[in-house]
């Protein structure tokens, strides 16, 4: 993602407790494909700090059917990663999922999406700070913003996090795929320090949490 080492977060589940989650190295299951054709699928993208880390644990949630790492948001057209890292583009580091709603629902992606950064904190992700890393998701309709204004209201009522969640929840825009090293970062360097050090350990915490929601 960035070129600073990623901190690992502390992350609330749902029923009120915090976890790490980290990224494993399991191969991704696309949904089934009947009769040749293809699902109803959906889209929506997440923006959690490093896309490395975001595209790790969604690929491994069952009903997914693809998870692009890109950039959106911002200023500019087709951002590299060099310009977006500098925070001027507007841009957030973002992963677009496509995924079957029959398969799994929003309120899923949306549970994951919570438990899995910290959303609480502006610009920012552990040791990454910028706007190109904050806590956004970008909807793709109507349906997808109510039910993510209605889980940011509720969480912070129920004062979920022990700060206000600062997430921003806005329309999308256009979808700036990331350069090709960028896509499937964990699968392909896995053994690599930052992988290691940083996702491997969110990824463990994130698959036992969430293991019956898995490929």
């Amino acid at each position: 993602m960035s070129f600073y080492l990623k901190k690992v977060g502390l992350i609330l589940s749902i029923a009120g407790a915090f976890l790490h989650f980290s990224c494993g190295g399991t191969s991704i299951k696309k949904p089934t494909m009947q009769d040749n054709s293809v699902a109803k699928l959906d889209t929506i993208t997440f923006g959690a700090g490093c896309f490395w880390c975001v595209e790790a644990v969604y690929q491994r949630v069952k009903g997914v059917y693809s998870v692009t790492s890109g950039y959106m948001g911002g200023k500019i057209k087709q951002p590299t990663y060099r310009e977006v890292c500098t925070g001027l583009t507007g841009h957030a580091e973002v992963c677009q999922i496509t995924y079957d709603p029959n398969v799994v629902s929003f309120q899923t992606l949306l549970e994951v999406f919570w438990q899995t950064h910290d959303p609480t904190t502006l610009n920012r992700q552990g040791a990454d700070v910028g706007t190109q890393y904050r806590s956004a998701i970008f909807f793709s309709n109507d349906t997808q913003k109510q039910a993510a204004e209605n889980w940011k209201r509720n969480l912070n009522e129920k004062h979920v996090f022990p700060n206000p969640i600062v997430t921003e929840i806005v329309a999308e825009s256009t979808f700036y795929p990331a350069e090709d090293y960028h896509q499937d970062y964990f699968n392909q360097n896995g053994t690599e320090p930052y992988c290691q050090i940083v996702i491997k350990p969110k990824m463990d915490k994130f698959l036992k949490a969430f293991k019956d929601k898995l490929n």
